[in-house]
């Protein structure tokens, strides 16, 4: 079996959502010192990798911890979008019709762009495209910082307006996995999420299991 890890690490100064808390993390305490090393890690609930709950957008949406852990163990499927461009949209047609999977990772190659102003302005879901896969059960994963279109100086007039795909999943009950990475990774196989139970969304680590010989690549 093969192990992929799907997350970027947390570190001070790194890339968040525009308002979002700044990222720090600095040691308090050193073995030389102090006989351990301990560090304190300030940042937003939407740092890095993460995974939102129903209650991020949702009034009566459940959050992380009202879900039993083994919610977070996802069969996923690749799609291979990577010919999507900038601030263009993902529609139904882009997707599959049907599968057999609960999670959808949306393989836009923007993690390339990650930390620079670029990773910005990535690919988004359609509204429409949302309601596909929530009517197909599935959740959805991307490596962006956002299924929905990020607000820049670049947003053009056409582009939807708040956050259509995240009501439109979580308002079924799925989740939204953002800031993916390593999608290339693998084609079909077996992620787990590992969530801290802090509330509308969590910071985790994203690893995906293969077993070769049950890959689906049709």
């Amino acid at each position: 079996m093969a192990f992929h890890d799907l997350s970027h690490p947390i570190e001070t100064g790194m890339q968040v959502f525009p308002g979002d808390p700044h990222v720090d993390v600095h040691q308090v305490s050193s073995l030389a010192a102090d006989g351990s090393r301990v560090s304190a890690v300030s940042c937003g609930s939407h740092t890095g990798t993460h995974i939102d709950a129903p209650s991020h957008t949702e009034p009566d949406g459940d959050s992380i911890d009202e879900f039993s852990i083994d919610r977070f163990v996802f069969d996923a499927r690749v799609v291979d979008l990577r010919d999507k461009g900038d601030r263009e949209a993902i529609g139904p047609s882009d997707l599959p019709q049907d599968s057999a999977v609960d999670l959808i990772l949306l393989w836009t190659g923007w993690d390339r762009f990650w930390g620079t102003d670029r990773y910005l302005d990535h690919p988004y879901l359609s509204p429409e495209a949302a309601r596909h896969c929530a009517s197909r059960g599935w959740s959805v994963g991307i490596d962006a910082l956002n299924p929905d279109p990020t607000p820049t100086e670049n947003t053009a007039d056409d582009e939807p307006d708040g956050v259509p795909v995240h009501s439109a999943l979580l308002g079924d009950g799925r989740f939204i996995i953002e800031n993916l990475t390593n999608l290339g990774s693998f084609e079909q196989g077996t992620l787990h999420a590992h969530p801290m139970p802090i509330g509308e969304v969590t910071e985790h680590r994203s690893v995906l299991s293969l077993r070769p010989s049950t890959l689906d690549t049709t």
